[in-house]
């Protein structure tokens, strides 16, 4: 059976999270329209939105490279391998207009696939080996490949203040901890950056 969005119920629905982003406007759009715009465009794919959070108000990462951020996250339902999500993630993001034209450049909109289902890629191992890398090595260096979870959500309150708005209970399937304690573990003085966008 498929269903009104092409979803066939023979195939397996992972759940997922994804972190949308935006602090560059485009020649005619806002950031809160970017990322509006983007999630617009999931429905064009096979990824279905079941949850989003309010969107939030964020300096941009690493501090001082460029406008604050709007951010939130969608939980979604997709058929989608990971490979796949991400590949349906970029292209998204190409339709907006995103360029990469160097590491934590500003951006129009940003999409990044936080978790998907219990999924750890591509091994342990190397989640590992990225996970724990140095701020500095951080900087430099850049996967060639799906790392999932993604190995810095634990350290961005700006990924982790909507994320436990909307899954609390999520649990990382490496560290053991959920959303909300992953969220309350961050110091104070993070958590306070990251503000609601009234609207």
């Amino acid at each position: 059976m498929i269903d009104k969005q092409g979803f066939n119920a023979a195939h397996f629905l992972h759940i997922g999270y994804v972190a949308v982003g935006s602090n560059l406007a485009s020649a005619t759009r806002t950031s809160l329209e970017m990322v509006n715009d983007a999630l617009g465009l999931f429905e064009m794919t096979k990824i279905r939105i079941t949850k989003q959070s309010q969107w939030y108000s964020a300096p941009a990462f690493p501090k001082g490279n460029g406008p604050d951020y709007v951010n939130g996250v969608v939980e979604i339902e997709t058929t989608l391998s990971a490979e796949d999500l991400l590949a349906a993630l970029h292209n998204i993001e190409a339709r907006l207009g995103r360029t990469r034209p160097r590491r934590w450049a500003a951006r129009v909109v940003d999409l990044d696939l936080l978790a998907l289902g219990n999924e750890v890629a591509p091994d342990r191992a190397g989640f590992s080996h990225w996970f724990e890398l140095s701020p500095q090595a951080q900087s430099q260096k850049t996967p060639d490949r799906l790392i999932l979870p993604h190995p810095r959500l634990q350290d961005r309150a700006f990924v982790l203040e909507p994320l436990a708005e909307i899954a609390p209970d999520w649990l990382h399937p490496v560290l053991g901890k959920t959303a909300k304690a992953l969220l309350a573990a961050l110091p104070a003085a993070a958590r306070a950056e990251i503000t609601p966008i009234q609207r």
